[in-house]
């Protein structure tokens, strides 16, 4: 997980000055790619492990869909081959490997490349980490290259190609391409609503608890939120790339559900506004909440000095100790019997009278 820390800012690579293009650079660390071939048809269905590229080539020019599913980058003369074998453009194997890329859609002849991220969400580090996806979609085939060895939202659509749930087995790599998309897509939704969940813990803990460490973590909310819809964004524009440039590589039929894979994305768009406009109002009652304890706190410290005041001009009246002898009007109290528990009573009273006209102005209720 460290290595992961800070995979979910949005930066890309860059690459060198003068570089070659089709240059394959690997950041480090990554796995050795796994080749996990599943070939099916309408009657049949295979899955197998390939240890050498050359071994699917067999399988890219029969009737029946073939889907590579590369997953790891560690290798790149294994990735170099895999190149050869389905032909891909050194740019197009540059933007497989040298990740991550801006989510984007191009076609290169008879191969149409998607490159997209997925989300997932880690419940321990309550935070989202992005992984790209690659799409090299042909006629009969499909080509996908995952950074990671595991974590994708691809097992349910294996079932179906293993049970021949659906009509999966029926369509072509078109049909399959959107199935793993929308796979992706709908992996978008179960961060959203575990951050939806934290949200409500949040503005909860603004009420009733506000502090420094609150605003913190609405702060981080703030930035998770802005990452994710600027990754949504690109995944929409993605989309609608694929409805309005280039849907001459699906099935008319397909365009259906393309369209409904437009629709989730936009609909997670707002609900990732409607989460920034929550984590906006929290900074606000934060703030709010904030300036009203401090309110509280003055009114309290004016409450307390408000009744000292005539209790200290009295004692700093008597504090004189002009001598009563000289002059009638030099402090006759002082040789008074009862002067001394007098003024005393008489700083009591009003004390008492202070705190009686506070309560029932309602201040104490106030600061309570």
């Amino acid at each position: 997980m460290e290595k992961e820390k800070f995979r979910h800012r949005p930066e890309y690579f860059r690459e060198l000055p003068g570089t070659v293009p089709g240059t394959l650079n690997v950041p480090s660390p990554h796995p050795d790619p796994q080749l996990v071939l599943i070939d099916y048809s309408d009657t049949s269905a295979m899955r197998v492990s390939i240890d050498s590229p050359e071994d699917c080539a067999a399988y890219l020019d029969q009737v029946s869909v073939s889907w590579l599913d590369v997953q790891g980058l560690g290798n790149i003369g294994l990735l170099q081959r895999l190149g050869e074998v389905f032909q891909l453009h050194p740019l197009v194997l540059e933007d497989v490997v040298n990740v991550p890329q801006r989510p984007k859609v191009e076609s290169y002849g008879d191969q149409l490349v998607i490159i997209i991220q997925m989300v997932r969400f880690v419940p321990e580090l309550k935070q989202h980490f992005t992984e790209q996806i690659s799409f090299i979609l042909g006629k009969h085939y499909l080509l996908t290259v995952q950074e990671e060895p595991e974590h994708d939202f691809f097992d349910p659509i294996r079932t179906r190609i293993r049970l021949d749930k659906g009509i999966i087995r029926s369509m072509g790599s078109d049909y399959l391409a959107y199935a793993l998309l929308d796979a992706i897509i709908d992996g978008f939704f179960s961060v959203l609503e575990a951050y939806g969940e934290e949200l409500d813990a949040l503005e909860d803990s603004v009420i009733s608890k506000p502090n420094q460490q609150t605003l913190q973590q609405v702060y981080q909310m703030k930035r998770k939120m802005s990452h994710l819809r600027h990754l949504i964004w690109l995944q929409r524009e993605t989309l609608s790339s694929l409805l309005k440039q280039y849907s001459s590589f699906f099935s008319q039929e397909l365009g259906i559900y393309l369209q409904d894979c437009y629709d989730h994305v936009v609909q997670m768009l707002d609900i990732v506004e409607s989460y920034r406009e929550t984590c906006a109002t929290l900074m606000d009652v934060y703030l709010s909440a904030a300036s009203n304890r401090m309110n509280e706190v003055m009114k309290t410290l004016t409450v307390i000095s408000t009744i000292f005041i005539p209790l200290t001009f009295i004692a700093g009246i008597y504090g004189m100790n002009f001598n009563p002898g000289t002059s009638p009007f030099n402090m006759p109290e002082l040789n008074a019997y009862w002067g001394y528990p007098l003024v005393l009573a008489v700083m009591l009273a009003i004390a008492l009278g202070l705190v009686f006209f506070f309560w029932r102005r309602g201040w104490f209720k106030k600061i309570s």
